[in-house]
């Protein structure tokens, strides 16, 4: 494309790496993020997580700890140079939430069918 002189360049190549790098972080973040949905619904097979509760402190700690831990990796000093990881805006930290209660009330419907159809079809082809 011709410089006309009116048009700056829209994008240069410094630019484009910190927009990949953001994207790969933000990728990282929605990982995390439905990994808390994972990790909770991991907790038990039949139950639901109401009546289970969240009183196991070692699987709390976990979750904390992972969310620590992606903080400290995306805002830290440095990181954008080593792991290439660029701090991300507060709300960006959500657009992986949706996924994660989708995944969350599909497993709390599974297990509500399989304590209401015991030793039915969604037990026998869902329950591992």
């Amino acid at each position: 494309m011709a410089d006309n002189g009116f048009l700056p360049p829209l994008f240069t190549y410094a630019n484009r790496k910190v927009l990949e790098y953001t994207c790969q972080t933000a990728y990282f973040v929605s990982i995390v993020v439905v990994q808390w949905a994972d990790l909770i619904i991991s907790k038990t097979r039949r139950n639901s997580i109401v009546q289970q509760g969240m009183s196991n402190w070692t699987l709390n700690f976990g979750l904390v700890f992972e969310t620590v831990l992606a903080a400290v990796l995306c805002y830290c000093p440095g990181t954008d140079h080593g792991l290439r990881m660029y701090g991300l805006k507060f709300t960006w930290w959500f657009c992986a939430l949706p996924f994660a209660i989708l995944i969350f009330i599909y497993d709390e419907a599974r297990r509500c069918c399989i304590r209401t159809w015991p030793g039915g079809w969604v037990e026998r082809e869902t329950y591992y």
